[in-house]
């Protein structure tokens, strides 16, 4: 007999392998394949957002800061260093992590303050990139062709696998001891560290794990669109998107960010589409009701009745 542990990371695995394998086969089925492709773009983005606030309680506005240097990182390492799309991949990682790793002091705020400084330090990064006076290097504000790269298919496959990864990180977290200590963390920094917890250091861990998870999904967008502008890269839209579906869903959990990009951006495309004028009084309405009555997201209905969510 499996111990409950065991059954909740079997049951979770299970969960990543649907989701995994029905956006896999979507492609093949489904002819809008750009719309797709920022389905898996948010439901990596949501779910590297849980690592950081879910389990630690921080968070960033200025998460696309992270995305928007992957993307730079997979562009600049194609362009200047003529390295093929897979390889690029691996720039794309570091400038998020070197990115991570110089906004560390970041984390000695918290709340507001520490929001709002990300979200800062995400705009100046954006306006070094859009400088004009750097259009030998970045192309500044005129935009980024990589045409030579361009591969739809191959970089959805790839966007498919950093989403796999991504969610049997957050199983691993939600399973593991170390996942446990980020959310003693979060609920009483303090009584963590006096029951011996390395608050730095496990602060630090899913920094850097969330910031590679956005600079991995920039380099692959980069990778998939080919053509983009710093305004795209660092479009503030995509960190409003990817805590709006964390929060609408619930965090800390595997399904929660799930429920919400699918249903969220679900609405998105639907109404945004085909009724446009109606598309933002429904949508504010959906999320002015959950923070009303239900501020934990939708699993808050499942857990209040005793149900284990994922």
């Amino acid at each position: 007999m499996l111990n409950s542990r065991t059954r909740r990371a079997v049951l979770d695995a299970a969960i990543v392998a649907v989701v995994v394998a029905g956006m896999g086969i979507a492609r093949g089925v489904y002819s809008n394949e750009l719309m797709l492709f920022n389905f898996v773009m948010f439901l990596t983005l949501s779910q590297g957002l849980n690592i950081i606030y879910g389990f630690t309680g921080y968070l960033p506005f200025g998460y696309v800061g992270f995305f928007g240097a992957g993307a730079y990182g997979f562009a600049l390492a194609v362009m200047h260093l003529h390295l093929p799309a897979l390889a690029a991949m691996g720039c794309a990682a570091l400038a998020a992590l070197i990115l991570a790793v110089v906004l560390l002091p970041l984390l000695r705020l918290s709340g507001a303050y520490f929001a709002i400084a990300s979200m800062a330090a995400a705009q100046a990064l954006y306006e070094v990139i859009a400088n004009p006076d750097l259009e030998d290097v970045t192309k500044g504000p005129y935009g980024v062709s990589l045409s030579n790269v361009f591969a739809p298919a191959l970089s959805y496959y790839v966007a498919l696998a950093i989403l796999a990864v991504t969610l049997l990180l957050v199983v691993w977290l939600r399973n593991s001891r170390f996942g446990m200590s980020l959310q003693a963390i979060r609920d009483d920094s303090v009584s963590a560290a006096m029951a011996g917890i390395g608050v730095v250091h496990g602060r630090t861990v899913a920094w850097v794990l969330s910031a590679l998870i956005a600079g991995l999904v920039g380099g692959v967008f980069a990778w998939h669109i080919s053509v983009f502008y710093p305004d795209t890269a660092f479009d503030l839209s995509v960190s409003i998107f990817s805590t709006v579906f964390l929060l609408f869903g619930g965090a800390t959990t595997l399904l929660g960010p799930l429920l919400g990009v699918f249903i969220l951006y679900g609405v998105y495309n639907v109404i945004g589409i085909a009724v446009p004028q109606y598309f933002q009084f429904t949508y504010g309405a959906l999320i002015v009701l959950l923070v009303l009555f239900l501020p934990n997201g939708l699993v808050s209905l499942l857990t209040s009745r005793g149900i284990r969510v994922p």
